[in-house]
């Protein structure tokens, strides 16, 4: 399958530093940019509220692809509205590290 990468402004923001993880993490795992992409996505909705998704994959039928900082992301064309808007950074702290959502529309 040939990835067709929007022209559009990717729908999420990604900080440097969460950028920079990023990086790193697919230099690690081996992952080939040019085969597996960052997936932001949704899960679930209803009382339980919605999550963010944050993975490596290929991309698939029904995606948006954007590069950002030379990094592929795909979105499912129906999580766009979703996560319109969405900052994904990268926090360190004493006791726990992780990817942070910063949902402005929540």
């Amino acid at each position: 399958m040939s990835i067709l990468v929007s022209d559009k402004k990717i729908p999420v923001s990604i900080t440097p530093k969460a950028i920079s993880y990023i990086k790193d993490i697919m230099q690690q795992k081996n992952i080939s940019p040019d085969e597996y992409g960052l997936r932001v996505g949704i899960k679930g909705g209803g009382c339980g509220g919605t999550s963010f998704l944050l993975g490596f994959d290929k991309a698939k039928t029904g995606d948006e692809a954007y590069t950002t900082e030379n990094v592929l992301v795909f979105i499912e064309k129906k999580h766009v509205m979703y996560v319109l808007g969405l900052e994904i950074d990268f926090e360190e702290g004493e006791e726990e590290s992780g990817f942070v959502f910063n949902n402005p529309n929540a």
